[in-house]
């Protein structure tokens, strides 16, 4: 499945005599290994880049695919291999083993059928993104290894499986020298095909795992914990540093996620999102390799506009990321509450567990007006609850009794509020509860739990590619001020849980300026200024699969795109999220990044001239397509620069977007 040579990791590089000098430059020892002058020798396709003179700049239409005659002749893969210390991997899509052919494996196809799920395989894979469909799902497992094929699709062609700096520069300088399409991936979560490209070589940073507690750390205006840590760190690991080192850092929701590498770069929402801010509020420097193929350090005082960028900007955009100094804090304790109600027309559903509990209490509500009415009124107490620092996480899902036929709307939210003590929740919720029981949905307010920690439980296991698709917005705090603009934009939600198709999820936090402190008070950040006053995050899910029929697929995002289009009329000017969003979102660089935009280009032009690093809807992506060869947008295909003029219209005569501001369905 995984062709290569022998894997070098950090703790042998002295038994291989390499060179590791450690200074002030960089965090940890594996970032001392370093691409030197004197490496590169009659080897041109790793020289360093040199946008001045325009050294490794390329005329061509489009990136280099397999099959062209500028493609590397296998003998310079190998002599790349040779330089990356064997580190080159050529793997094939895992569901390979399930199809007729030479990769055939009837054992390794029912492992993937039956346990894959259940573990870290697809994790720790190098190819695997966990939204298939963004790949072209051009290689999923069967049951029956005559249907269907399998092609390596949107899958990268090469994989760089990182443990050094030097690793990072070769494989960016090779790319960028031989016009190769380049992608970055981590843990591969990824909703929008970031981490995906057909015919790429891809640099994994997914096994960049070191960590140093800094117990006290000075920077600027910043004094107090710190941790040194490495881009590969998933959050489940970072829970456990934070048990080993008695402290507190902010981190991503889902257990297999990589903190500080998409989720960070792209904003980074969390249960302390309303007390501390973004993820992207927390470096206080960063390491990165740009697309000239130097290592620098991006701080407040050194490439500030690199930082800048980096913190909020889009991942896979301005450079490679291996480790930062990320902020710490005191331990803190996170209580959590939660209540569930629904209509009383159908039987309840099997409701979901949270943590480890199932929902409780569970409430009814005689008739769909009340339903609503109870809705609205947990809605509008989101301000109490995201000022004193919570956030709130809350399910529409509508259901069908399976006996009686009748529809039903399940109700169900969990708010976690840190550094609160069970008896002050309890207090603070119970307005809430006398709230709800005044309208005839009686409630028991519950005890709160009072976890040592939060988050998920401490494992990295049980994680694979699914088929959702998804759009969201950010809905200001502003809409909660004015009774008029709120029901507005409560209706406009009631409009999307009732179609029967969805399940609506609101995230409600409030992470503005004020919890995003140093070093965002010194020099900013790119996060999407909407996100700054925002009370909800507003996602839809649509966890229908539609497989690779392209009517099907087109016509179902016509009708979550249009009522999308409700919350956006209630938000004209707000956006929505770059790391959880469509990406057919109609003008997206105001939607994704609003005014930081032209300044984010500019960034963009200044350190990737020759447009080195390319992801969907990213800074500068406009000037590229990829042309693939499914009906719908995926990264199975070439990636070429859009004609002048030519625009990225959505196709067909039915798109809203115009010009550059959308893509298209081929």
């Amino acid at each position: 499945m995984v062709a290569a040579m022998q894997i070098i990791s950090p703790s042998s590089l002295v038994l291989l005599g390499l060179v590791v000098s450690i200074g002030n430059c960089h965090n940890f020892p594996f970032e001392g290994v370093q691409l030197q002058d004197s490496d590169i020798g009659n080897f041109s396709a790793i020289d360093f880049g040199d946008a001045a003179t325009g050294s490794g700049a390329h005329q061509q239409s489009c990136k280099t695919f397999p099959g062209d005659t500028t493609w590397p002749r296998p003998d310079e893969w190998a002599r790349l291999n040779a330089t990356l210390s064997g580190a080159l991997l050529k793997p094939l899509p895992p569901g390979a083993v399930c199809f007729l052919g030479p990769n055939y494996d009837l054992g390794k196809c029912d492992f993937l059928l039956k346990n894959a799920s259940s573990g870290r395989f697809y994790v720790n894979d190098p190819v695997t993104v966990m939204t298939q469909w963004t790949q072209g799902q051009t290689c999923v497992p069967v049951a029956n290894p005559t249907n269907g094929t399998c092609t390596q699709g949107g899958f990268p062609e090469y994989v760089v499986n990182v443990t050094t700096v030097k690793q990072v520069q070769l494989a960016v300088n090779f790319a960028r020298n031989k016009n190769i399409r380049l992608v970055i991936k981590n843990t591969g979560h990824d909703f929008n095909g970031r981490s995906a490209g057909a015919g790429s070589l891809s640099i994994w940073t997914h096994h960049l795992k070191d960590f140093e507690y800094l117990a006290e750390y000075n920077a600027g205006d910043y004094s107090g914990r710190a941790g040194r840590v490495g881009v590969g760190v998933e959050t489940w690991e970072a829970y456990k540093l934070m048990d080993q080192y008695d402290m507190t850092m902010v981190v991503a929701g889902a257990g297999t996620v990589g903190t500080f590498g998409g989720w960070m770069a792209g904003g980074g929402h969390s249960v302390l999102s309303s007390a501390y801010g973004f993820g992207a509020d927390q470096p206080l420097s960063l390491e990165v390799v740009t697309a000239d193929g130097r290592f620098v350090t991006a701080s407040p005082t050194s490439h500030p506009d690199l930082f800048f960028a980096l913190r909020g900007g889009g991942g896979s955009t301005f450079g490679v990321v291996t480790s930062m100094i990320y902020k710490a804090y005191p331990r803190i304790r996170v209580t959590n509450t939660e209540l569930s109600f629904q209509t009383l027309e159908a039987a309840p559903p099997r409701l979901g567990f949270i943590g480890n509990r199932p929902p409780n209490p569970l409430g009814f509500a005689t008739n769909i007006t009340k339903f609503w009415e109870g809705v609205d009124i947990y809605w509008a107490f989101t301000k109490n609850f995201t000022a004193a620092g919570g956030a709130g996480y809350s399910f529409l899902t509508p259901f069908v009794d399976p006996v009686s036929k009748k529809a039903g709307m399940n109700f169900l939210m969990t708010v976690r509020m840190p550094n609160m003590l069970p008896d002050e929740v309890f207090a603070f919720y119970q307005p809430l509860f006398d709230s709800l029981a005044a309208i005839g949905i009686p409630m028991q307010n519950p005890e709160p739990v009072s976890p040592i920690n939060w988050g998920p439980p401490r494992s990295g296991d049980g994680q694979k590619p699914g088929t959702t698709r998804f759009s969201t917005r950010l809905l200001p705090a502003t809409n909660w001020n004015n009774r008029t603009l709120f029901l507005e934009t409560t209706k406009a939600i009631r409009a999307i849980a009732e179609s029967g198709n969805y399940t609506f999820h609101g995230v409600s936090i409030q992470p503005n300026e004020e919890t995003a402190r140093y070093p965002y008070s010194a020099v900013g950040n790119a996060v999407n200024p909407a996100f700054r006053h925002a009370i909800m995050h507003a996602d839809v899910f649509d966890y229908t699969d539609y497989g690779k029929d392209e009517a099907k697929i087109e016509a179902a995002h016509e009708k979550l795109d249009g009522y999308i289009d409700g919350l956006r009329a209630v938000s004209p000017q707000s956006g929505a999220y770059l790391n959880e969003a469509d990406m057919l979102e109609p003008n997206w660089q105001q939607a994704f990044f609003g005014s930081n935009y032209p300044r984010l280009a500019s960034i963009k032009k200044a350190y990737d001239p020759w447009g080195v690093f390319w992801a969907e809807t990213t800074v500068g992506s406009e000037a590229w397509e990829v042309q693939n060869p499914e009906g719908w947008p995926t990264q199975n295909g070439r990636l070429c620069k859009v004609s002048p003029g030519g625009g990225k219209g959505k196709g067909k005569g039915k798109g809203k977007g115009k010009g550059p501001t959308r893509k298209r369905w081929n």
